[in-house]
């Protein structure tokens, strides 16, 4: 029985390893097209740029507050008008091993395209699973939610390489379904690939 326990607690606490975070296409920390709770930590920042179908956006963003991130991201388009995104996001509530993180935010603050507040929960669960859900206005339309799987290095390996830790990531952020893989390449750089809006996108971010 006490080994029982012992392997439970290991992970739930496992489960609950903050996750370096990484920028979602429109700037916030997050999934692919959506937000999650986690904010960047003091000191901390972000780059990501990400090519979509119709043109590419870049980011940045960092911490200036406790709990509080601001950030940019600026879509350049093919044959279309440039836009610029203010971000900010506030971690209300941290998440525990037994409670979930709670996150407020603003996207395009300056309304260049469609201004959108929320409010997201994060919690990780044992296996490497992660869940959110949202709700907010904007591009959000009513609800969103996204679910993650890592999978961490496996012990499958091949000459010096081991296979990097991937989060399978799905996603409904209001109107689409979209699914994608985050790949560790080396501490804080990040590789990603999938399906956005019905299109497919690449993207690399760099988190330190």
């Amino acid at each position: 029985m006490k080994k029982i326990i012992i392997g439970l607690t290991s992970a739930l606490l496992l489960a609950t390893v903050p996750v370096l975070a990484a920028p979602s296409v429109n700037g916030s920390t997050g999934l692919i097209n959506t937000p999650n709770a986690d904010v960047l930590r003091g000191g901390q920042l972000s780059l990501g740029y990400y090519h979509l179908k119709d043109g590419g956006v870049g980011s940045f963003t960092t911490n200036v507050a406790p709990n509080l991130e601001i950030g940019v991201a600026a879509f350049r388009y093919d044959g279309q008008s440039n836009k610029n995104y203010l971000n900010a996001k506030f971690a209300v509530v941290p998440e525990t091993v037994l409670t979930p993180g709670l996150a407020i935010g603003v996207e395009d603050i300056s309304n260049n395209n469609k201004r959108s507040a929320y409010a997201v929960v994060s919690k990780a669960l044992p296996f490497g699973f992660r869940i959110h859900a949202g709700t907010g206005n904007g591009r959000f339309d009513g609800v969103f939610a996204g679910i993650e799987k890592t999978i961490n290095p496996l012990s499958v390996i091949t000459g010096n390489n081991a296979f990097p830790a991937t989060t399978l990531i799905a996603e409904y952020d209001g109107k689409n379904m979209n699914y994608g893989a985050r790949l560790s390449v080396i501490p804080g750089l990040k590789l990603d690939a999938g399906v956005r809006n019905h299109d497919g996108y690449i993207g690399i971010s760099f988190t330190n």
